[in-house]
Order: structure tokens, then sequence, then C-alpha cells
């Protein structure tokens, strides 16, 4: 029997109520109990946060068990290692023995290793005439096998709580990315809310998680984010339905022409004018009879086809023309445009457009590229992207050239201001930390 009484430890260490009771718990292991000893390490290793040991400790059990002999912990193979620290640091591969030392009092002291010192403190064997074990002193292993089902227990709490957790990093996700596209769907819609006020609570709650949240606050985020995601959705569903009760016929027409299977565009709603912006043009922008045919005989008063259409609101025209934003967003996504404005600030979209001007020359962008700009985009959209380029200006090397090639994507219909505003908007909100 290798425990027949109750042991102390040698020299300076004194014994603990944890170890005797450790040592008791030694003494109920069952005559056939048994478990391998690789496969409880492996549970070990996934149940050390709830065991309060850490992965150095880990590698100098691994070689304790590496001097059983046995695969199988069992009371009749006898539970007693006896390396020397030099032989374990060899097997921790080259840990310093103070170290091992260290790891083998802290293995001890979470109940996963007793000590049998000899009356001198050295580790070794004392063998009878046939060459069988006598009496050991070193290491038992005894209160792992006590242990086992405990342990397999914990490590299945574990690895149940990573997989919790896990799944609620991905729901977070999904959740974030639902949220952020609604916004930008209301957004361009034009959709009548506080969708600014909406984003910066959306961006509260993400930012309000800490570096390493625990699995109550990852919950409560995940709560408050699809209550946001519900409210959001409510707000959308009422205006679909408002929607379909008015028989809102540009409503229609505009889905109707986004289905077309022949088109090459990126299926973004045209170019529509604002009302704050009519208020503050100069042109006298009167009504257009509806389109009869291709020619310019479906306009009255000989207009010409591209200028009726540039007056028609949710028509895309041939040129690719684009739905302009509302100027409280277009100056959250691009602030640093407020500078150049007339006394330092931008209160309509005539202060922006005179703030491209100055923008323009800065960026050393020619005046026939930003008049290109402004015939295929519109005024108001050319300044918008103008704002862009010098948000972005130090990942942008030429922006005459980019802008023309914006310009040509416009032509094509390739081109959206929304994503760009939308992805400015999320750089410029506060840095916060990110889930999944």
């Amino acid at each position: 029997m290798e425990i027949g009484s109750v042991t102390t430890p040698f020299g300076r260490r004194s014994m603990t109520l944890g170890m005797l009771a450790s040592q008791v718990m030694v003494g109920e292991i069952k005559p056939d109990q048994s478990v391998d000893k690789w496969k409880l390490f492996r549970a070990l290793c996934e149940a050390k946060p709830l065991l309060g040991i850490g992965d150095r400790a880990l590698a100098v059990l691994n070689a304790l068990l590496s001097f059983y002999p046995k695969n199988e912990l069992a009371q009749g193979n006898g539970l007693i290692v006896f390396p020397s620290n030099i032989q374990l640091s060899l097997r921790t591969h080259g840990m310093a023995e103070q170290t091992v030392r260290r790891h083998l009092a802290a293995l001890v002291e979470a109940g996963l290793l007793l000590r049998k010192d000899s009356p001198n403190g050295k580790r070794y064997v004392r063998r009878d005439r046939a060459g069988e074990v006598d009496e050991a002193f070193g290491f038992s292993l005894a209160p792992l096998l006590a242990r086992a089902e405990e342990i397999e227990q914990l490590a299945a709490a574990v690895m149940a709580e990573r997989l919790h957790v896990h799944r609620l990093r991905e729901r977070i996700t999904l959740c974030r990315r639902d949220i952020a596209k609604l916004i930008e769907a209301a957004v361009e819609e034009e959709i009548p809310g506080d969708w600014q006020g909406v984003y910066r609570e959306f961006r509260d709650l993400i930012e309000g998680l800490p570096r390493s949240p625990t699995t109550a606050q990852l919950e409560l985020l995940l709560d408050e984010l699809a209550a946001l995601r519900t409210d959001i959705l409510n707000r959308l569903e009422i205006r679909v339905k408002s929607t379909k009760q008015r028989g809102n016929a540009d409503y229609i027409e505009r889905h109707i022409q986004n289905s077309n299977p022949e088109s090459t565009s990126e299926l973004e709603p045209s170019f529509e004018t604002k009302q704050g912006a009519i208020a503050e043009q100069d042109h006298d922008r009167g009504a257009v009879a509806p389109k009869k045919a291709r020619g310019e005989a479906a306009y009255p008063h000989g207009q010409k086809k591209e200028e009726a259409q540039s007056r028609r609101p949710d028509v895309r025209n041939d040129g690719g023309g684009l739905k302009s934003f509302p100027l409280g967003l277009v100056l959250q996504a691009c602030p640093e445009i407020l500078a150049y404005g007339p006394d330092g600030a931008i209160r309509n979209w005539r202060d922006l457009m005179a703030a491209a001007v100055i923008v323009r020359s800065m960026l050393g962008v020619s005046p026939s590229a930003y008049e290109e700009a402004a015939t295929v985009m519109g005024p108001e959209n050319a300044a918008t992207v103008m704002a862009c380029i010098l948000e972005r200006g130090g990942h942008i090397n030429s922006a005459g050239g980019y802008l023309r090639g914006l310009t040509r994507r416009s032509e094509k219909g390739e081109f959206a201001i929304g994503p760009m505003l939308m992805a400015l908007l999320r750089a410029n909100a506060p840095a916060g930390r990110k889930v999944g």
C-alpha cells in the first residue's frame, strides 16, 4: 500500500488541511479503479482554468506521467514516481530546476499530486530481492485517479462554456451586420427617422463591451442588439406597409426598374433631388410629361431627353445619375471639409459646393475634371464625392485621377455614393472593440 498512514512534508514545508484532505480522498480509491493517464491529462488541459493551474505546471505534470510505466493509472501498478529535478528538467525541454520546483508545489497545492517524502527528503525506491518495488519515495499520482471523474466533468463544463461563447459571438456578429445594413438601407431609401441617432446608439453598445468580456456581458449585449434590430425592422415594416397602402407610383416604378434582368448597374436608386436642395437652386424645374417613347418627341417644349430625366426624381439617366444624401449625414461622414466652408462652417448645400471648389484646388484636381463630375453626378453629389476624397486623402495618390475614375464609373452606372459614405461614417466613429 502506498500510503499506509498520513505523511507530512520534509523540511520547512508545512502541513495543510488541503494535503490532509487529499490523503483522505486517496484512501477511498477502489481497488479495481483505473483510468487512462493520457486521456485524463487531456481532460486536465481542458479543465485547467477551473483547477487554477497554468500551462507550465501542466508541462511538469506531463513529464511526471511519462515516468509512470503503465498507460493505466491503477492502485495495483503503484502510483508513485520518483524522478529527480534534473530528469524533470530534461523532460520539460530544459525548464530551470527552480521553476520545476515551483510548479511541483503548485500541483500539490491544487490537489493533483501528493508528496511522499523520504526521511532525508530524497526521491528514491527500495526494491526487494526479486527486483519488485518494495517502497518508493517521490510524488504520488493517486489524487489524479481519485479525482478522475471530477476532472472529466470540469473539462466537459469548460468545453460547453467555450461552445456557448463561440455561438454567442457568432450571433452578435450576425446581429451587428443586420443592424448596419438595415440602417444603411433606411438612409439610402430616405425613410424618415433619426438614423444618425440610431447608429450612435448602435456604436455605443459595441464600444461599451470590454476587451475580454464575460459570458454574462456577451449575453446582455446580444439581447440589446436584438432589441435594437427588432426596433429598426418594425420601423422599416411600417414604412413598407404604408407605402403599399398609398400605392406610391414612384416606389413601384423604382423597384420595377431595379428588377430589370438586362441592367448592368448595381441596382442603386437613381439621383433624387432634395426638397432643401431645390430651394437653394437657381434653376426653374418644371413638371415633366410622362415618357411615351424613346424619342425627344415624348418631352414637351422641345426639352432634351437628358434634361427631362434629370428633373424627374427616381429615374436613372443615361449618364448614370446618383442619389443624393442628407447634408447632415455627409458632414458626419466627412467632417474635415467643415474647415473649408464659409467662416469655417457649412450650413447648406451651397456652402458645401463652395468648400468643394476650394478643396478641389488644394488637392490639385483640374477644373475640367470637377466640372465633368458635376455634369455626370450632379453638383451636390460631386461636392459630396469631393468631401469623401478629402477625408481619404492619405490613401489616394492622385485626387484628380481618382475623381475621373469615379466619373467614368458613374456614367456606366457602376458607382454608388451610399457605401462610400457609410464606410467613412464607420471609420470616423470612435474606435471600439470588436466581437466574433
